[in-house]
């Protein structure tokens, strides 16, 4: 069943170049000579401000990559960039990097922009993925940074320059705007997009949200019933008369799993959390002459809830159907568990607390219309002795899933 699985996953991931569907939507972008090209862009639901693009001029045509010096401007499904010459101040938030410096320090850069609000007052970030800054201008001004600078007021302590209210104040100021709202600002996406749009409505500019997303079903809950074929040994180092290798065993287990799409690069990727009930039972004699009767038995009863964190990765063949791969981290907490080691009489020679270990998952499947999945997972082996000194224990499992999501 190991050797079936890892087959399969490995056919999966090769495959996945192949039957993955690239996703190209309509847009256009300007080039340095100002000539619009409409296109079909590759849409991957950027998180951050992206450095180039893909694109094509027809569905059958070549794809080609645009960046930063070869365009002014593209858009695609209502999300729009600009490229531009700014002032950046890249002062860091990590303490150890910080200076007592208050002012920030500029640094001349050619951008790609993410247009977050167009109108008399414009507003735009910039984000790659360790700064976020946050841009304006208003008019035919030029685009200016909104200054915002932590810094260390003394060695233990930091400060905030929060000039951006500052600037805010003098270049949009409107009868319509209170004094509390710039002293209130805060340097983020949404405070300012609210802020920009107040202040376009108090000036009776017509203005374009750009940065309207769809709402979208982040969270799964899905029911997860398996079949699953485990397999469990046991040695004692000391005494090579206990070791014991028991049968393969199939059994019937039920899972939850609870799913976060993680909000970008086209919910390609999720967390995933899978609280399961599995067990496990197996008996076998050994011969040894070792013990008065010239039997020893092991009895393994073991039952625990597993918990699975990890991360999915989706590969999108069409609207419908999809694979995907992932890998956990699994904590297991035992309960009513046991491991006894018996003479031929039935007297106890040993008897064991079981205490489960760290151990890993991986698996591949696929997903149709968002509702029903099968999945192939494999995991690594688990020791289950990890308090019994002397001991040591291998338990794996191979399990096929069924998934129905029902919220």
């Amino acid at each position: 069943m190991r050797k079936q699985f890892l087959f399969l996953a490995m056919a999966l991931i090769v495959s996945v170049n192949s039957f993955s569907q690239i996703i190209f939507e309509n847009g256009y972008f300007i080039n340095e000579n100002n000539q619009k090209i409409n296109c079909l862009i590759e849409n991957i639901d950027w998180k951050n401000t992206p450095a180039n693009f893909r694109y094509k001029l027809d569905e059958s045509g070549e794809i080609k990559t645009a960046d930063i010096k070869t365009i002014k401007e593209f858009e695609i499904s209502g999300l729009k960039f600009i490229t531009s010459v700014v002032k950046i101040d890249r002062s860091t938030k990590r303490i150890e990097f910080m200076t007592k410096d208050k002012n920030p320090v500029f640094n001349t850069e050619k951008l790609i922009l993410q247009v977050l609000m167009e109108g008399k007052a414009s507003l735009y970030m910039y984000n790659d993925g360790t700064i976020r800054r946050f841009f304006y201008k208003t008019d035919n001004s030029e685009i200016k940074q909104l200054v915002y600078k932590t810094y260390l007021a003394d060695d233990d302590h930091t400060a905030k320059n929060n000039q951006f209210r500052e600037q805010l104040f003098v270049d949009l100021k409107c009868d319509g705007v209170l004094m509390t709202e710039y002293e209130k600002l805060t340097y983020t996406k949404n405070d300012l997009k609210r802020f920009f749009a107040k202040y376009n409505k108090c000036s009776d500019s017509n203005f374009v949200d750009l940065d309207v997303k769809e709402k979208k079903d982040l969270f799964n809950l899905t029911l997860r019933p398996r079949y699953t074929i485990s397999s469990l040994s046991l040695e004692n180092y000391q005494y090579n008369i206990l070791s014991f290798d028991f049968d393969k065993k199939s059994s019937i287990s039920l899972g939850i799993e609870a799913e976060f799409i993680l909000p970008f690069n086209k919910d390609r990727w999720s967390v995933i959390v899978e609280p399961t009930y599995q067990s496990y039972k197996g008996e076998q004699t050994i011969q040894s002459s070792q013990v008065v009767g010239g039997t020893l038995t092991g009895k393994v009863d073991y039952k625990s809830v597993e918990l699975p964190v990890g991360v999915r990765r989706y590969f999108f063949v069409n609207d419908a159907f999809k694979i995907f791969a992932n890998a956990s981290m699994i904590v297991d907490f035992s309960t009513n568990s046991s491991v006894t080691v018996t003479r031929k009489d039935g007297s106890p020679l040993n008897e064991l607390e079981i205490k489960s270990g760290l151990n890993f998952g991986f698996g591949a499947g696929c997903k149709f219309k968002d509702k029903v999945s099968l999945e192939v997972r494999y995991q690594t082996t688990r020791g289950l002795l990890v308090d019994n000194p002397g001991w040591t224990s291998s338990y794996q499992t191979t399990a096929l899933i069924l998934g129905y999501s029902f919220f």
